[in-house]
This record gives structure tokens, sequence and C-alpha cells, in this order.
């Protein structure tokens, strides 16, 4: 049986890491989403304030099973 994917961008966000940005971002997709199969870290970043790193964020591309209604 063929199968098809969709890939969507999402966010995540840590106090403590990339890390810990990325996979926050995938359990909270996981919640909603179904059969996901790929997530690809895209872009890396850091919100400042006072100079200062307060929080580390991570874009990635995830992919998961289409599944038609």
């Amino acid at each position: 049986m063929e199968s098809v994917y969709k890939v969507i961008e999402i966010i995540g966000s840590s106090q403590s890491s990339w890390e810990d940005a990325a996979k926050n971002a995938v359990e909270m997709a996981s919640r909603s989403l179904r059969e996901l199969r790929v997530a690809e870290v895209k872009e890396l970043d850091m919100r400042l304030e006072n100079g200062r790193v307060v929080e580390y964020r991570a874009k990635l591309r995830v992919s998961f099973k289409y599944l038609p209604d």
C-alpha cells in the first residue's frame, strides 16, 4: 500500500537548551498528530533580554502519515 506524508513546521522553546526546545516541540506535536515519522531541525535561535539568553528556540519540519477521514 502506498503512503502519503504531510510536512509542517513547528517551533519549540526551552529555558535550558536547543535540544530540549526540539524535544518539547516534538512531544507537544505528538499529542495531536498521529504517526509522526521524521523531525528535522531547520533553524536555532535564542530570545534575549538585557543581553542575556532567556529562551532557546528550535524550528523543526515534522512529517506525519496522511490518513484521510
